[in-house]
């Protein structure tokens, strides 16, 4: 007959083996890490405005994801945004002179990175920077420039009539 405790021993590692694999699974899950990171290459593009822009957020081509941001820095010299971004390997035929530019998914969603490629026969590879890059369009100061427009344009018609 099995003894009790060695009953209570199996529960008990079941127990742990459970807890371990749902705090893997919890961790996968917000991307907080990467427990198992993909093979890639790094590239880098300079943007003048990042927005919001995060790490980990999603590097698309046509709506498919194809890396990730690693990392966002300022160059103290020409005051732009560094972004360095891994690419997965499987996507390593990304033409040289492809244009990266920072986009919003919905009216007041998450940024994430679209990169259009070109018709160079160079490729992307390890340590690349995207020289054609687009800024993130801030909301708020669209909403400011046209409030702004407004006011004036009211101004001027004031000012048009005797």
């Amino acid at each position: 007959m099995i003894s009790q405790r060695f009953i209570e021993s199996i529960v008990g590692l079941f127990v742990l083996i459970a807890m371990l694999a749902l705090l893997v699974l919890a961790f996968k899950v917000s991307g907080l890490t990467s427990f198992f990171p993909g093979k890639g290459f790094t590239v880098t593009a300079y943007f003048d405005d990042a927005g919001q822009l995060k790490i980990r957020a999603p590097v698309k081509i046509a709506g498919v994801q194809i890396g990730e941001v690693k990392r966002i820095e300022l160059d103290p010299v020409t005051f732009k945004a560094i972004v360095t971004m891994r690419i997965y390997k499987k996507y390593n035929d990304i033409p040289d002179d492809s244009s990266a530019s920072i986009m919003t998914a919905g009216l007041l969603g998450d940024n994430y990175i679209t990169i259009t490629p070109m018709y160079s026969q160079a490729f992307l590879a390890q340590g690349s920077q995207i020289q054609y890059t687009q800024p993130a369009i801030i909301l708020e100061k669209l909403i400011g420039q046209f409030i702004y427009k407004l006011g004036n344009t009211d101004k001027e018609e004031q000012h048009e009539k005797p």
